[in-house]
């Protein structure tokens, strides 16, 4: 484990402070100023969306520059897309609050391939464990972006404009320490020769699609009820102060397994880990139907988020042995597409749904997406035992 890995895994701290940030307060200003109450998650669902779209984009600019230009590109987005945040809650305009968080979703992109970065800043016996680790960077996230929320929350005159300047100072210092962060040398393909396979063919083998399926839902699942949660509590009675430590026990059950989970991996292999992840999301929704306390909410959403780490964490290792160092730009680009895409419709879902159906329902209809990943989990599982056989 390298300097290299641990300048990376702090960036992965900043930008999840970031996004724990946009979680935490995105939806109640987004409540405080749309036109109607079922646009309240629409800020948060922009900025899964405008990192839905910029994949692409995204994999242009790192195969054309590289890691750290690319990972510069994504922080300078989020400096400027966070003072225009900041101006429209100013002004109060809902739609320019929206738009910031589109164009903010273009760091969102970058930030999510820390994680594949991860993988070539250590040696291939060591891949598990250099993800696990620079994932658990997200531990600063845990603590700084509940706190932030809260303390910057009055910093200023218009409630939670405050926030977003601060998250302008934190892209600012992520910038400054990927400055120093250096990745393998990067070389621009010469023709198509050089690229690899198709990216259908690519995405067709049963291992990319329980990899992206697993990342995909996972991160839906989480998203679904996360975003959600200031707005169920909000309706429960329980103050900002309270979803601020719900949040910030989420993101540590999310990232502390970070220090142990290539470990396991390794150990016990990637299925299984992913199982426990699976097993974890059940359990989460079977405390959160139990009741509304705020010890209920704690626990359910500790539950969410180390069941989250389990099958993220297992879906990008899994990842890895699904495409070549010449294809990764594109695969690395689909994986996250999907998952953007899935984050981005829980995250409209998760506001139809709190104003609409309420908790209870929403934690019901969670299921759905669970079980189709045990179902994936399953038919993977399957298809290595007859490959073994045959």
């Amino acid at each position: 484990m390298n300097r290299n890995l641990w300048l990376l895994a702090l960036c992965q701290g900043l930008f999840l402070t970031n996004n724990v940030t946009f979680i935490a307060i995105n939806g109640l200003v987004g409540l405080s100023m749309a036109p109607f109450g079922w646009m309240a998650t629409l800020p948060v669902m922009g900025y899964v969306v405008g990192a839905a779209l910029s994949t692409p984009l995204v994999a242009r600019t790192q195969s054309r520059f590289g890691r750290r230009a690319s990972f510069q590109i994504g922080l300078a987005v989020a400096v400027a897309s966070a003072g225009v945040a900041a101006w429209a809650v100013f002004s109060h305009q809902f739609w320019l609050l929206v738009a910031a968080t589109v164009v903010a979703g273009y760091y969102s992109a970058n930030g999510q391939l820390y994680r594949f970065a991860a993988a070539e800043l250590a040696l291939p016996s060591q891949r598990e464990k250099a993800v696990s680790l620079v994932m658990a960077g997200g531990l600063i996230g845990a603590i700084a972006g509940p706190n932030l929320a809260a303390r910057s929350r009055s910093l200023l005159e218009i409630p939670f404009a405050g926030a977003y300047i601060a998250l302008a100072a934190v892209a600012l210092l992520a910038m400054v320490l990927m400055a120093f962060i250096r990745f393998p040398a990067h070389a621009v393909s010469q023709g198509t020769s050089a690229q690899g396979r198709p990216l259908w063919v690519i995405m067709r083998q049963p291992v990319f699609i329980v990899a992206g399926a697993g990342s995909a839902l996972g991160f839906g699942v989480m998203n679904l009820l996360m975003a959600s949660t200031p707005l169920a509590m909000q309706q429960c009675g329980l103050g900002f102060d309270d979803a601020a430590l719900v949040l910030e026990w989420h993101v540590i059950g999310m990232f502390a397994p970070g220090f142990f989970t290539g470990h396991l991996i390794k150990r016990w292999g990637t299925l299984p880990i992913m199982g426990v992840g699976v097993l974890l999301n059940l359990a989460c929704i079977a405390v959160a139907l139990s009741g509304v306390e705020l010890h209920q909410f704690v626990v359910a959403l500790f539950l969410l988020g180390v069941g989250w780490n389990f099958l993220f964490t297992g879906s990008t290792t899994l990842s890895l042995g699904a495409y070549r160092p010449e294809e990764k730009d594109r695969a690395q680009a689909a994986l996250n597409f999907w998952v953007f895409a899935v984050t981005a419709l829980t995250s409209f879902a998760s506001g139809a749904l709190i104003t609409t159906q309420g908790w209870t329902a929403l934690n019901w209809g969670s299921l759905a997406p669970v079980g189709l990943t045990a179902l994936a989990l399953v038919w993977f599982a399957t298809l290595q035992r007859a490959r073994r056989q045959g």
